[in-house]
């Protein structure tokens, strides 16, 4: 019975320290856990479409940061969006934030383009210039009416 009793505390501890592990890493990966490493910024967009808590925040290509929150703010309607960027990396003031896609079908991502002032942003600034996401419908309507105006011509 003592036997049976010493695995069963091995095995669990074993199960408890394999879910420790797990939490760390996703909210490591994920960048939701607040990481120390990191620093907060937020963007007012006027479309988020496609745009979720975790969604990658990518500086050329590269994954820098996670968007953390998405809320509606009733004053303005529009999204306010907070998101966290890998402490180090320095971005001028005048940066454009913009809601992107990786292709036709592609999954969204928020994508920073770097501006060229020389200070830069401080933790808990706001990027006021912002792209929201554009939708395909919309782009396909005015590809099919500027057609159709041009073949009625």
């Amino acid at each position: 019975m003592a036997e049976n009793t010493t695995t069963e505390v091995i095995t669990g501890g074993a199960v408890l320290a394999l879910a420790v592990g797990f939490f760390l890493y996703a909210s490591q990966s994920t960048g939701i856990g607040g990481a120390a490493g990191s620093y907060e910024l937020t963007a007012s967009f006027r479309s988020v479409e496609g745009v979720n808590v975790g969604t990658d925040v990518r500086l050329a290509g590269v994954k820098v940061g996670t968007v953390t929150a998405l809320e509606l703010n009733p004053q303005t309607f529009r999204a306010d969006a907070r998101f966290t960027m890998k402490k180090g990396i320095e971005l001028p003031d005048d940066s454009a934030v913009l809601v992107s896609t990786e292709g036709l079908l592609g999954g969204t991502f928020v994508e920073i383009i770097p501006g060229g002032s020389p200070f830069n942003l401080s933790p808990g600034d706001e990027m006021l210039d912002t792209q929201g996401s554009v939708s395909l419908i919309s782009l396909l309507m005015k590809v099919f009416t500027a057609t159709a105006d041009e073949a009625g011509r």
